[in-house]
This record gives structure tokens, C-alpha cells and sequence, in this order.
């Protein structure tokens, strides 16, 4: 190298290093003053990273376009670094600015430091996400971001591994993309942490988590967290060797030595991007400068010994001294920087809450506009109360919309209840009202599911087809035919879960399809529900349709976590900004004893929101379900009966095209005295306590739900009460569960109640789960002879002549 080289890679490399400390500045800048914003009332709740900044822009450095990052709320030097973010917009976050083109990342749905690249537009099209640096959207539970990092990782080796994928170049380049991962060093404690580093050391997956240990949680030393108190020396059985095939590489390193550092993650981001092995770095002696969030102080529990440790190998005053003592930096120069960001971040901060408080003035003004004009006349005003509630609220010094609409709703009540003259001060308010609670749900509930052209509810249905052909076929062939054709058509489509691939599943619905379609496609997994969901999600949100498996529903419960947490916000918490389209397939209901018998729907239903939820009551309909949900991209859950799979079905001619709609209750049976609402397994039982009660001339209407979430959009089981003016809601959960859900739904929010002649009623299972044997399942299931008797008494009631007391 010659000397004018050697002095021109000297110049850059100065000019490089004094950039990462602006960085660094900038944001340990953006930290404190949030701070202040906070205990100053102008926000809420804050979380910041300070601290942590070195490592994240050495980090930073190896972040290229195509990878990914699943990560922690203390992140906001590695976003600022990568530049997918700004100082201005991170206090639009901190304030919950909803407006996106202010605050992509979340839209006002989640607090500062929740991240979320903007992954599909305004129509719900991918974007090319090659082209870009990508965060999937933050979480706040502790170990939380872990279980996706296995998809968006695994994401990656389907790509460079299955040719059929190729194509699909918007998603990935051969593969070649990293996905980090980053947690506090507490936060390991966790379950997620080590389900899903086994997970990434079984599957060889390009995967690189980075722990920032700053030696407590909260106010937890990590002496009561981790054994050894150290995760690098925790994990050492799990680095991997020369000559293994599974494991993970660890590196240590110190969080204030910048050189070191930034070797470490150049050194071991190559391999793991290049030799697809996940690695595990280790960053210790990173400091907290201002405590664990704004809600408390660190010197509580902290002695003046470490405290004094903290200031003195903070990473920026450590920095600092070694651009110092390398020349690369004079004080003078650092001193300038150092000013520079102060102004730089008060600026932004300025800018931000300007642009979101302004919104709020505008609103304000628009409303008192409407109250003051004084065009009511009427003596029933009660102008007093409203000048009060005026008063109020111009002197507002935290303006938000919860003041103004309050308002607005309160002077409502002082004006003239029986006024309903058009153009009108009162009827120009409630105009008003109702157009802000409009604009409301846009802000705050808008886009739970799907709303635009790839919406489930907008998939055409498609009957199946019986012709002469057509033969009775066990029901497990009718999925694996329809998966058959799936896999044959649509490259993008995995499947996982225990026993899924060479055994084809437990119950053989997937026989045949790993030596047909391979490995990668059809794949076993270890016992780790967290993970396959997390798997889902990650490859969901890297483009590709996984069908992650949960062998059986009470499994569930091992991944329920993730599963109302992540999967079922992802869409809501960034505003559309980003969707993981998963379907987890699952079978239960009706099995004797406590294990894979329970059907505990209202547990679930209740905490998913954002994903919809299929009860199909045979092989078909569940069949119909998978195909109807690939058309679309809303997440799924379909719990398949798990009795049904050996039970004959007529085989459609039309397998992998028919669709069965979301919503759509199916009568099954016509009547006229009772209605009877069921779904999955119980819709059997009740066909035969239907069948029973006919013989005594009760003629009841059955309708199978067939998804919980959406629950019938048409409101069919109104207009069957209607004409039976009864019903009775029948399934195996437990008393007050999805029964009293669907009650819920039709009784109240249908308008069921105005067409009853009598109470509705409820059939479900005991409180506790199924006891063992055909006599335990008899006992604390409901059965048809409970069915019978209760749809028997309800008609006693009104006709007790023609239907005496059994007992």
C-alpha cells in the first residue's frame, strides 16, 4: 500500500469513527431528553437504550439490506445507525404520534422503542424487501422476540436451499441474509431464550443474537438470573466444535471497547451469513446510565461502588478517551460533537412535538367553533355548565383527544334533550361526535385483520363437488389429497410440527408428502411449540405461507404466548404496516381423559384476537378452510376433529379448489320449534339428539358455526330465532366459555333477544376436564342425551301438556 493510500484509509477510517460517536451522541442525547419529556407529562412512558450504543452501531455495521432484525425495546442506537429511523421520528413514537408518515413504525400502537419496518403498502402488496434493512414489529413481554427469530433465520436457508424459490427474489438473494436477534442479558432466564437458541443450533440456521448485559434486571443482579452468572459460560455446551454438525458459535466481548467490537461482530456476522450457523454474542460490562425505564431510579438499588464503575466505563466517556489517546479525535473536536447532537436532538424533539401537538390544536378548534357559534336559543340549555367544560378545556396544558371528545360528549348532555332540528348547534356536535369516533377507530382499532383485497372474508367461496364418481373415503385422505395439491401448486407453502414429516403426521394426513416434496418443505420438529409457532411467524413475515403444526390443541397452551402476543398484533400494533400470514393447524375436541380432550375455545379466542379461528366438523370443511386462507393473508388457527380422521367422507372432485367461506354458519337441518348452535365435534352429537327429538315431533334447526373468529357475518342464527323464537348453544368448553361467547354475539350484539319466547340456553361440559374412559368422557362431556333433555324442557315451558317432566 502506498503512502497516499495508507493516509487516504487513515482519513476514512477517522472519518468513520467520528461519525459512529456522533451516532452515539445523538442517541444517548435522544435518551435524556426523552426522559424528560416523560417526567415532564408531555409523554407518557419511556424506554430508552442508553448504554447500550456502542455495541449496536458496531453492530450496525454489519446490517445490510435483506436482513433482518427481531429485537429489544432498548435498541434505538442500532435503528438510528442502520438509518430506519431519525431522532424526530423516534419522539413522534415517544408522544404516540398515530399519523405513519410520521411514525412508521407503530402508528401510535405501542410505545417508544417499538420498532417495525413498513413491509407491504397502503393495498397490502410485499414490498421488495431486498432492498431494504428490516425490523419485525417490537414487543415489550420479556424474551418475547425470540421465538420468530427461528423463521425469519430459517427463512433464509429455504431460500438459498429450495430451487422452486428462486424466483421470489423481492424476498431474498440466494439466502444470503442474517437474522439478529437482541436481548437484555435478564431476559435469557426465559424460556423463549433457550427453546429458541436450541432450535437455531439443531437447524443450522444464519441466526446471531446479541445479549446486552448490563449485569441486572431491573434491580435483579445476574447473580440470582443465570447460572454461572454469565450466559456465554451458561451456553458453553452448546458452542459448536470443529467437527459438529449442530450448535452455535460464542463470542464475548467488552461493551465499551468500540475496536473490539466491532472486530467481534465483523468476524462472526461473516460466518454466520456465509456458513449459515447461528451465533450467540456476548456483551458484557454495558452500563445503564439513567435506569431501567422512567418509571424508577437506579441508584435505589444500586451501591455508590458500581455507580461510580458505571461512570467511568460508560461507553461514550470510554470512546471518547480512546479517540483521544489514538489521535483521532482532539477534545476540542469530541467537545464540538458532543454540542452539535445536544442541538441536533433538542431541535428534532421541538419539530416533533410541534407537528403533534399542532393536531391536536386543530381539533380543539374545530370543535369549540361548533359550541361557541351560539346558534341555539332554547331555554333548556344549560350554557353555564357548557362555558365551564369551554373554560376547561382552551386551558387544557396536555392537549389530547380523550380531553376533547370528553368534552364534547359532556356539553351534550346540557343541551336540549328533545331538540332534533337539523342544522342545529346540538345536531352539528353530534355530527361532530360521530365523525371523531370515526377517526378514532382509524387511529386506535382499525386493522386487527386484513381490510383490503387480500382479505379472507373477501375470498370467493367455492362449493365442493359431488359427481357419480364420488366415494365414501376416511377423512385423513380428503386433507392429504387437498394437501397434495397445495404443496404440487404453491412453492411458498411449508409445513412443520412433531412428527409431521417422515411419519406424515400423527394421523397421517400428510402421508407421502416429505418423499414427495422434501425436507425443507415437509419438516419434523423437536418438541418446541414456541418456536414452531415463532418459526410461522418469521417465515410469514419473510414472504413465504407456513403451516406451523401444534400436534394437539391443550399443546396450544406451550405457544399461546407468542401466539397473542405477536401473532395476533402484528398487523395491529404497526397499522398495517407489516402481516404474517400463518395458519397453525392443530386437532382436538372429544378424546377421553384430561390430555388432548379439553376444548378450552373461550381461553382462545379470547386472547387471539387478530387471528381468525376455524372449528370445521369434518375433514372437508377443514380441507375447504386451508385452501380458502393460502387465497388470502390473514393469520389462522383450524382445530381439526381430532375423531374424525378414520370417519367416511364423499370425496369432492374438485380437491384443492373448493373454499369454504369465513362467517358462514351452515344450517344443517331445518326446523321450527328450536334453533341449536354448535360447532366441530359436538355437531355430530347433536345430529343425533336432532334426530331424536324429531321421533317426538320437536323439530329443531341446527347450524354449525364453522369459525368462531369471524363469528357469523350475516347473522344467519338470527334470522333462524326469528322463526323459532328458542335456542339452545351447545359445545364441550366449560360453563360461561364459547357458549356464552356466541350468546354474547347473538343475544346482545345481534339483537337476538327481541325475537325470544323463552331464556336461552346453554349445553356445555363440567367445570373440570374429561375424566378417563367412555364412562369419564360421559360424565363430563355433554352428550346427546344432555342435548335432548334441554331442548325437551325448553319446549315443556310453553307447552308442558304435550311435554311432561321426564323425571
Amino acid at each position: 500500500m502506498s503512502v497516499e493510500e495508507s493516509e487516504l484509509s487513515f482519513t476514512e477510517f477517522k472519518k468513520e469513527v467520528i461519525t459512529d460517536y456522533k451516532i452515539a451522541c445523538v442517541s444517548r442525547n435522544m435518551s435524556l431528553l426523552a426522559r424528560k419529556e416523560v417526567l415532564g407529562g408531555k409523554a407518557k412512558f419511556g424506554i430508552f437504550g442508553d448504554g447500550k450504543e456502542i455495541p449496536q452501531i458496531a453492530m450496525a455495521k454489519q446490517f445490510k439490506n435483506g436482513d433482518w432484525r427481531s429485537g429489544y425495546y432498548r435498541d434505538q442506537t442500532f435503528i438510528l445507525a442502520a438509518g430506519m429511523t431519525t431522532p424526530k421520528e423516534f419522539f413522534a413514537q415517544l408522544y404516540g404520534e398515530t399519523r405513519t408518515e410520521l411514525n412508521p413504525d407503530n402508528g401510535g400502537r405501542s410505545f417508544n422503542n417499538h420498532f417495525g419496518t413498513r413491509i407491504i403498502d397502503e393495498q397490502g402488496n410485499w414490498k421488495r424487501l431486498t432492498d431494504m434493512k428490516c425490523t419485525s414489529s417490537d414487543i415489550s413481554p420479556t424474551a418475547g422476540q425470540m421465538p420468530r427469530l427461528v423463521g425469519l433465520a430459517m427463512a433464509s436457508k429455504l431460500y438459498r436451499n429450495n430451487p422452486e424459490l428462486k424466483q421470489f427474489d423481492q424476498f431474498s438473494i440466494n439466502g444470503n441474509e442474517v437474522a439478529f436477534g437482541t436481548i437484555g442479558d435478564a431476559s435469557t432466564s426465559e424460556g423463549h431464550f433457550f427453546e429458541t437458541l436450541n432450535a437455531a443450533g439443531v437447524l443450522q440456521i444464519p441466526m446471531a443474537v446479541s445479549v446486552w448485559d448490563d449485569g441486572y434486571g431491573i434491580s435483579v443482579p445476574k447473580k440470582f438470573q443465570t447460572t454461572k452468572e454469565s450466559i456465554s459460560k451458561a451456553m458453553n455446551g452448546f458452542e459448536k466444535g470443529a467437527k459438529d454438525k449442530t450448535g452455535m458459535l460464542i463470542y464475548t466481548a467488552k461493551g465499551w471497547d468500540y475496536a473490539g467490537l466491532c472486530q467481534m461482530y465483523e468476524k462472526g456476522i461473516k460466518r454466520c451469513r456465509e456458513e449459515h450457523v447461528p451465533v450467540l454474542f456476548h456483551v458484557e460490562e454495558l452500563t445503564q446510565p439513567v435506569g431501567h425505564s422512567t418509571s424508577g431510579s437506579h441508584e435505589r438499588y444500586k451501591s455508590e461502588e458500581r455507580l461510580q464503575w458505571e461512570k467511568d466505563y460508560d461507553g461514550l466517556v470510554q470512546m471518547r478517551q480512546w479517540m483521544i489517546d489514538s489521535n483521532l479525535a482532539s477534545v476540542e473536536e469530541l467537545d464540538t460533537i458532543e454540542e452539535e447532537s445536544a442541538l441536533e436532538v433538542r431541535t428534532a424533539q421541538k419539530e416533533a412535538f410541534k407537528e403533534f401537538n399542532e393536531a391536536f390544536k386543530a381539533e380543539r378548534k374545530e370543535l369549540l367553533d361548533i359550541i361557541t357559534r351560539k346558534s341555539c336559543v332554547c331555554s333548556e340549555i344549560k350554557q353555564d355548565k357548557i362555558d365551564a367544560i369551554v373554560a376547561e378545556l382552551k386551558s387544557s396544558l396536555s392537549l389530547n383527544r380523550k380531553e376533547i371528545l370528553s368534552a364534547a360528549r359532556k356539553v351534550l348532555r346540557h343541551y336540549c334533550a328533545a331538540c332534533e332540528k337539523p342544522d342545529t348547534m346540538k345536531s352539528q356536535l353530534k355530527a361532530w361526535v360521530k365523525k371523531y369516533f370515526d377517526e378514532g377507530l382509524e387511529n386506535y382499532s382499525k386493522w386487527l385483520y386484513s381490510e383490503d383485497d387480500y382479505s379472507a372474508l373477501k375470498v370467493t367461496p367455492v362449493q365442493p363437488v359431488f359427481d357419480e364418481e364420488s366415494t365414501k373415503v376416511p377423512g385423513r385422505e380428503i386433507l392429504r389429497d387437498n394437501f397434495d395439491h397445495i404443496f404440487a401448486t404453491n412453492p411458498k407453502v411449508v409445513t412443520f410440527g412433531e412428527d409431521t414429516g417422515f411419519l406424515g403426521g400423527v394421523n397421517q394426513t400428510l402421508e407421502g408428502m416429505q418423499a414427495k416434496y422434501g425436507e425443507l418443505r415437509i419438516r419434523d420438529t423437536g418438541i418446541r411449540e414456541t418456536t414452531i409457532l415463532g418459526k410461522g411467524i418469521g417465515m410469514a413475515l419473510r414472504g413465504l405461507r407456513p403451516i406451523a403444526e401444534i400436534q394437539y390443541f391443550d399443546y396450544l397452551l406451550y405457544a399461546l404466548q407468542t401466539m397473542s402476543d405477536d401473532l395476533a398484533t402484528t398487523r395491529y400494533r404497526t397499522k398495517n404496516g407489516q402481516k404474517a400470514p400463518v395458519i397453525v393447524r392443530t386437532r382436538g375436541h372429544r378424546l377421553e381423559g384430561i390430555w388432548h380432550s379439553g376444548s378450552p375455545l373461550s381461553m382462545v379466542i379470547n386472547s387471539i384476537r387478530g387471528v381468525y379461528v376455524c372449528v370445521p366438523r369434518d375433514m372437508t370443511r377443514a380441507a375447504g378452510f386451508y385452501n380458502t386462507l393460502l387465497a388470502a393473508d390473514d393469520p389462522a388457527l383450524v382445530i381439526e376433529p381430532l375423531n374424525g380422521y378414520r370417519l367416511r367422507e364423499e370425496r369432492p372432485s374438485n380437491i384443492g379448489e373448493f373454499k369454504v367461506p369465513l362467517g358462514i354458519p351452515e344450517i344443517i337441518s331445518e326446523g321450527k320449534d328450536v334453533t341449536l348452535v354448535t360447532y366441530g365435534s359436538c355437531v355430530r352429537i347433536a345430529e343425533d339428539a336432532v334426530k331424536q327429538l324429531a321421533e317426538i315431533g320437536i323439530s329443531v334447526e341446527l347450524i354449525d358455526v364453522q369459525t368462531l373468529l369471524p363469528f357469523d357475518i350475516n347473522k344467519a342464527i338470527l334470522e333462524s330465532i326469528k322463526k323459532t323464537n328458542r335456542v339452545v348453544f351447545f359445545d364441550e368448553d366449560v360453563p360461561g366459555g364459547a357458549t356464552a361467547y356466541m350468546m354474547h354475539k347473538v343475544i346482545e350484539e345481534h339483537g337476538g333477544f327481541y325475537h325470544l319466547d323463552a331464556s336461552p340456553k346453554t349445553v356445555t361440559a363440567k367445570d373440570h376436564r374429561p375424566a378417563y374412559g367412555t364412562d369419564g368422557d360421559y360424565f363430563s362431556n355433554p352428550n346427546a342425551e344432555d342435548v335432548y333433555e334441554a331442548i325437551y324442557a325448553l319446549m315443556a315451558e310453553s307447552e308442558p301438556m304435550r311435554f311432561p317432566a321426564i323425571y
